[in-house]
């Protein structure tokens, strides 16, 4: 706490400029549509010679700063377009407006896009995985965000420094749990997305409640015509697995048109292997349960994407965005064999269980953007409104049958259960963007209402009882508000940089077990600052600071009670009575020549919602539950490199050197409370290759290392992760073939283990982490036009920056 704040003290008095000044403009084609990332490169009319260079952002704005007082001439350069000269006089900070560029008929002609941005960039507040025309984009949308940068996986958990991540589509947030979430990504296409921004500590535009950021950026179709493609995939796992599927392309002056659909026949398989120690009052092993487990799940997943644009106006624009995801007829089968041994070891009896589950799942959502230009260039006008609808049935059935060291039978135990959950989401927010002299306003105003109706009836087989056990079975009503107000101020100086944000909300909640006739509300308001500050220390290096409030609301899945067996003696359950916890987030960022990236992070998690699991010794039963944790603190110390080593070769090496704990109420045992806290390391390395002087064969060679970290109640071992991919584009960029194999260690997931007082527990899951797939895909159409502007090297920039 008081490094950064002593820093924050040192760096904070503000300098006068000196007598240089600021050019501000923006880079646009013919139609009015911005260029980003082109080259603006500033040249002294006397000679000719470079005084400045700078590349624009991804909406085509960019600024030139500290410039003396001089004739210049200002040059806007972009592949495929012709370059202009224009002539400025500076002895004041200007805004010039927009720089217009026309189409280099001639080049455009001849042009075939075979290169790429770098794979990883390196941002002040976020990284960049653009995955673009690599081996990744031949894959879905999950496994692209399962090997970003940063990014962790913890029982099907995309995580960022030791947080659940959300996930967001075009920055708008994908509103379902994190196993849903996951069915949703695994049947999005990667052909469709252009980047993945990883966003550890996002701004006051973003959700107060979302944590880490995971925000997907699909592509543009930025050239008229028509192009399409058709794409296949096998995957060599336990099991073989096939995907197939189409996109459309279809643009003009006023129309754009993106249709998509995947369908990913599957038959997957996870083996887990757990283990349970029983300890008595005398603090001694009275029983040991080893239980092997087998998952197969049998799906059909289909997804179909809708983006349909259209410009009545050069000043507006109307988007409509939907997206299909439907998984009919999925099947689960659990295969349990568990072995019932007491303390010296001896066998007692066995238990096979056999629970098969059938699942239905439906999931709908629907998007409406505008977007209106201003008077004033760059200012405008934006407002979304979004809906969800989400539908689930479940029908589960187990039977578990004992017997005795002989092999003998003993009894049987069988249940059913019959669950449903129907979900409703609205979202309704309006955004202004206000273009400043050197910095910028923006602020908004958004709403969302949540409904969820689940329901759940447990039938026990074996008894004459009524239809089903009133004990278990309930049905589950959630309703939650939340209603935000946002605002953010930016300013840049000749060296300085400040943004500040302020993000007002209000939610309410009413959660109602029917049965149980337990209701839980939730009533609150609350303010969630955000600070951020640069300094730029010469030419290529800066310091920057930031520090946001954030807020962890229970999910409607956690406050849901219902409980889910995996057997009569291992379930987990939801927690009615929790409540939303606060955390305070420091980040400390030394830049070296973009290349090099010092952090020091700090984050007090307050009461955070934990996942934990509990052993009732007397029952012998294993439970898992959500639950506020008494508090809990992570810190630590990045180092990030990123460079261009040759024209072949980019690097990307991220280091993390972190602690985390967490103080936990330690239910079902013999203490009150529990800190289970860990010091661990986290490395990746991904070199990006070209492979062949025509950039038609590249190459993608990732690892990862981590040593260990907590996950609830457990400790997690280490876990190290090595892929390798190929992709190599033919008949003129018609077609593309990829290889990727992951996991070729087998060592992608680790031993969660909970050891304290009296309770011994631990489990290790292998999902088919460990796969081979091939991949082809073949464009037709204007396919050639597509992403012009992407041949951008990292090498090139800095030259043009230092010339």
């Amino acid at each position: 706490m008081r490094i950064p704040l002593l820093v924050f003290l040192a760096i904070f008095p503000l300098v006068l400029a000196s007598q240089t000044y600021d050019v501000v403009g923006s880079v646009k084609d013919t139609d009015g549509k911005p260029l980003p990332f082109a080259n603006v490169i500033l040249l002294k009319a006397l000679d000719n010679t470079q005084v400045k260079g700078t590349l624009a952002d991804e909406s085509g704005h960019f600024i030139l700063q500290g410039i003396p007082e001089d004739v210049y001439y200002l040059q806007a350069k972009y592949f495929g377009y012709k370059s202009t000269l224009v002539a400025l006089e500076i002895k004041r900070n200007i805004q010039i407006g927009a720089l217009i560029l026309e189409p280099d008929s001639e080049l455009l002609n001849e042009v075939v896009v075979t290169g790429q941005k770098p794979t990883i960039e390196r941002k002040a507040d976020r990284i960049v995985f653009n995955v673009e025309n690599t081996v990744l984009g031949e894959g879905s949308s999950w496994d692209i965000l399962r090997n970003a940068p940063g990014v962790i996986v913890m029982q099907d958990n995309l995580e960022i420094r030791g947080q659940t991540a959300t996930v967001y589509l075009n920055d708008r947030k994908v509103q379902l749990s994190a196993r849903e979430v996951q069915e949703f990504l695994k049947g999005l296409s990667g052909d469709m997305i252009s980047s993945v921004e990883v966003i550890p500590n996002p701004p006051a535009s973003f959700e107060a409640g979302d944590g880490s950021i995971l925000n997907i950026r699909t592509k543009e179709n930025l050239t008229p015509g028509y192009k399409g493609n058709v794409r296949g995939q096998y995957t060599q796992g336990v099991f073989p697995k096939y995907s197939f599927g189409t996109s459309h392309y279809f643009k003009n002056d006023k129309v754009g048109i993106f249709l998509n659909y995947t369908i990913n026949p599957r038959k997957e398989f996870k083996s887990t292997d757990g283990g349970v120690n029983f300890i008595n009052d005398q603090n001694e092993v009275f029983a040991r349960w080893n239980t092997d487990i087998g998952e197969t799940i049998r799906s059909q997943d289909q997804q179909f994407n809708l983006m349909f644009d259209y410009k009545p106006s050069e000043r507006d624009l109307i988007n409509f965005t939907s997206n299909l995801s439907f998984s009919p007829n999925k099947e689960i089968v659990n295969e349990l064999r568990t072995e019932m041994r007491n303390g010296a070891g001896v066998l007692d009896s066995t238990m096979q269980t056999l629970s098969p589950i059938d699942e239905d799942l439906v999931n709908l959502s629907f998007d409406l953007n505008y977007e209106r230009k201003l008077k004033k260039d760059g200012e405008n006008l934006k407002a979304n409104v979004h809906y969800t609808y989400y539908d689930l049935a479940r029908l589960q059935r187990g039977s578990s049958d004992y017997f005795d060291p002989a092999d003998t039978f003993l009894r049987n135990f069988t249940f059913a259960t019959d669950a449903m959950q129907d979900i409703n989401i609205f979202t309704a927010r309006v955004d202004y963007y206000l273009p400043l002299e050197s910095g910028s306003f923006e602020t908004g105003i958004r709403g969302s209402w949540i409904n969820t109706d689940s329901g759940i009836d447990y039938f026990d087989v074996n008894t004459n009882l009524p239809p089903f056990d009133i004990a278990l079975s309930d049905n589950f009503e959630y309703r939650e508000g939340v209603y935000a107000l946002y605002g953010s101020y930016s300013q840049d100086w000749e060296k300085w940089a400040l943004k500040l944000g302020l993000r007002a909300e209000q939610t309410n909640v009413e959660a109602l077990s029917v049965t149980l006739l337990q209701i839980n509300k939730q009533n609150y308001f609350e303010l969630f600052p955000s600070f951020y500050l640069s300094r730029k220390l010469g030419e290529e290096n800066s310091l920057t600071f930031d520090y946001s409030r954030k807020i962890n609301r229970p999910k409607y899945s956690d406050l849901n009670p219902f409980r889910y067996f995996l057997n009569e003696n291992n379930y987990l359950e939801g927690n009615p009575n929790l409540v939303p916890n606060f955390s305070h987030n420091f980040n400390l960022n030394y830049s070296i020549k973009d290349t090099y990236f010092f952090d020091v992070y700090y984050r007090d998690n307050g009461r955070y919602i934990s996942t934990l699991t509990f052993q009732d010794n007397e029952n012998q039963v294993l439970r898992e539950s959500k639950q506020n944790v008494q508090k809990s603190t992570s810190y630590g110390l990045d180092f990030t490199i990123s460079t261009a080593i040759n024209d072949f070769w980019s690097l990307y090496f991220y280091n993390s050197v972190f602690y985390e704990d967490e103080t936990l109420l330690a239910e079902e045992s013999t203490i009150e409370t529990y800190t289970n806290k860990v010091t661990g390391y986290y490395g990746y390395l991904n070199n990006t290759l070209s492979l062949s002087k025509d950039g038609t064969f590249t190459g993608d060679l990732s690892f990862s290392y981590l040593s260990q970290f907590l996950f609830g109640s457990y400790k997690v071992s280490e876990i190290v992760i090595l892929n390798v991919g190929l992709r190599k584009t033919l008949w003129n960029n018609r077609g593309v073939i990829s290889l990727v194999g992951e996991d070729l260690l087998g060592m992608a997931r680790g031993r969660l283990t909970s050891r304290y007082a009296n309770q011994d527990n631990s489990l290790r899951e292998r999902p088919e982490t460990r796969f081979v797939r091939l991949g082809f895909t073949y464009k037709f159409g204007n396919y050639r036009l597509n992403n012009i502007n992407r041949n951008l090297r990292k090498s090139e920039l800095q030259r043009l920056e230092n010339e």
